[in-house]
């Protein structure tokens, strides 16, 4: 996914940016400048099949969430600008997703979990989304880094495509485990899930 920034002459509230969203794509508030997200087929792809895997979850075992490619969460950055960001995949408890089902913006609550397809801005999500996600207090959140683009000091050496889950721990803070090959990864949203990264990469 490829960001692109629109010229802005002032730097945007969370508000302003929510009034001028234009209509012809997604978009995130990111340090005050409205940035159109674009992203390849195969990125789309594994997105959708993420969000397919975690619906077919929520069916089966009729659980209290709204699964969405669709949700933008307002969240901080360091620095305490408010930003506008739009997970590849985000599930959302219900009860949240109901509470004001008229409403066009975003969620301040926090998700249940939020994924994110790396692509070439990989900092975005290794650094500066893991921070403002977990100062929102998303339980949990996956880094799917099907093309190895990252970090070797995330990756390793050799880089090797990974998804990455991090969960909340009781101090509020992420605890990472990496996944790679056959390995199933294990989710606490849906500890029954039953996915592979093999599978990710093949689709």
């Amino acid at each position: 996914m490829t960001a692109i920034s629109t010229q802005s002459k002032q730097k945007l509230t969370f508000e302003q940016f929510l009034a001028q969203y234009p209509d012809d794509g997604r978009y995130e508030l990111v340090d005050g400048e409205i940035v159109k997200i674009l992203a390849t087929r195969q990125h789309d792809d594994i997105a959708d099949f993420i969000t397919e895997q975690f619906d077919r979850e929520v069916d089966r075992l009729s659980l209290n969430y709204k699964v969405s490619g669709r949700i933008m969460v307002a969240t901080l950055s360091k620095n305490g600008r408010e930003q506008g960001r739009f997970p590849d995949v985000s599930v959302v408890s219900l009860d949240v997703w109901r509470s004001n089902r008229s409403a066009y913006s975003a969620l301040r609550e926090p998700l249940q979990l939020a994924v994110e397809v790396v692509s070439t801005n990989w900092e975005d999500d290794y650094i500066d989304k893991l921070d403002e996600y977990q100062g929102l207090g998303i339980r949990e959140y996956w880094i799917v880094d099907y093309l190895a683009i990252g970090s070797r000091d995330f990756l390793g050496n050799p880089k090797v495509p990974s998804v990455f889950v991090y969960l909340l721990d009781e101090n509020g803070v992420y605890q990472v485990t990496g996944y790679r090959g056959d390995e199933r990864i294990v989710s606490a949203t849906f500890p029954e899930l039953e996915l592979t990264v093999e599978e990710i990469l093949k689709v």
